[in-house]
């Protein structure tokens, strides 16, 4: 069971971004009073977050010092007055270069003579917490790194206003209140499905007067089938990237091939640490992680065993205490996310002790009572967590992906 008091830490969505009357989400979750009192409040549905949920945080150097809030406030202006800047190169058939990453990095290249107000140390600094706004993008974008992310179409990605607010009960409840409606038994669990084959003519079984054909029919791993007239499959990206060939017979047409082949799919995991007692702050709901020696236009190391955690960017503390104990919930991204998933939980768990030690500044940290994780790459029908528009593809993909097939709308399957 996850280490919290009420047994609810979330291994998958976490808040309700953009809660505002345009995000379905927040209407069912409203209508079916799933959520506290504060998310319905007028003034918190026009709050403008742009997708990063605002939280009162520390940021802690990897020298285990408390940065300057003034310098990192700087560099986070700095770096999303740039990521806003990309959504000029919308429908630019020709951008100055293909990614995101590329952009950032020579935007802070044309302006290091003068970080930190042109002084050695305090342009450092800038540049180490820049560093840092990288891997937090990246799990925005659920992705290894912004080199990965498509210029042009990066702005088409667009944020609902509201304060981001997450399910009291979980944000299960939500899926839990739809199922409850529909008859019992029409959802079936654990049953996978090997093939479908959506162009034939399946006769139905039995003598039935009324028996007739179905162009579609599924198979499921154990053996059992289902006939049909339309089937919506709504697998993860990833899961078709691996499958796709032989979970659909006839196989898809070239142009979902090509799709599924160009689209990005990342990993984006949480690593959750249950204390016996905090040592955080009670107001503090986000502790940052800034690796002082880092800098957006130098490579990364390659060398995972050893430097995996850095891609961490910090720890959310999970609301209210009361309810759910006190409990951090990491967020990691890309290979290093990927990596975290194959080593034991014992692993991870003295890999944050130390980690928590360096950056608090002290060696007496007590460890975490317990380490709980995702490992959405690991999991055979997700392999990994979200997709985004990749170097060579775009938002026409999406689409493209979402047609019916055949392509005859008079007879979609």
């Amino acid at each position: 069971s996850p280490p919290t008091a009420s047994g609810l830490a979330e291994m998958g969505a976490h808040w309700i971004h953009g809660p505002s009357p345009d995000n379905p989400v927040f209407q069912l979750a409203t209508d079916y009073g799933l959520l506290g009192p504060e998310a319905s409040l007028e003034e918190n549905q026009q709050v403008e977050v742009d997708g990063h949920p605002i939280m009162p945080s520390i940021t802690y150097g990897s020298s285990g010092k408390v940065l300057s809030p003034t310098a990192v406030v700087e560099a986070r202006q700095l770096f999303h007055t740039l990521l806003e800047s990309t959504r000029a190169f919308q429908g630019n058939k020709e951008p100055p270069v293909p990614s995101v990453g590329q952009y950032l990095r020579e935007e802070i290249a044309r302006r290091v003579p003068n970080l930190g107000g042109g002084q050695e140390d305090a342009r450092r600094l800038q540049l180490a917490i820049l560093a840092a706004c990288f891997k937090l993008e990246c799990c925005i974008s659920g992705t290894h790194s912004m080199d990965l992310v498509a210029l042009e179409p990066f702005g088409e990605y667009v944020s609902l206003p509201g304060l981001d607010c997450t399910f009291p009960g979980g944000y299960s409840s939500l899926p839990d209140r739809l199922l409850s409606a529909l008859p019992e038994g029409t959802v079936l669990l654990n049953k996978a499905v090997r093939t479908i084959r959506w162009r034939g003519s399946f006769h139905e079984e039995g003598d039935k007067k009324e028996a007739r054909d179905f162009p579609v029919q599924v198979e499921c791993e154990d053996g059992d089938t289902f006939l049909a007239d339309h089937v919506i499959v709504t697998v993860p990206l990833g899961f078709l990237k691996e499958h796709h060939q032989d979970f659909f017979q006839p196989p898809l047409p070239q142009r979902k091939v090509e799709a599924i082949r160009r689209l990005g799919f990342g990993t984006n995991n949480k690593i959750f640490l249950e204390f016996e007692k905090p040592f955080w702050d009670a107001q503090q709901q986000l502790l940052e992680v800034v690796w002082e020696d880092e800098s957006p236009l130098e490579e990364p190391s390659s060398d995972l065993k050893a430097n995996w955690f850095k891609k961490i960017i910090g720890f959310v503390v999970l609301q209210p205490p009361e309810q759910l104990g006190h409990v951090l919930c990491g967020f990691i991204a890309g290979k290093e996310s990927e990596h975290m998933e194959t080593l034991s939980e014992e692993e991870v768990l003295s890999t944050m002790t130390h980690l928590l030690r360096r950056l608090t500044g002290n060696p007496e940290l007590p460890a975490p009572r317990r380490v709980l994780r995702s490992r959405w790459h690991s999991a055979p029908y997700t392999r990994g967590s979200y997709s985004y528009v990749a170097v060579g593809s775009s938002g026409d993909d999406i689409d493209v992906l979402a047609q019916p097939l055949p392509e005859d709308p008079q007879d979609p399957r």
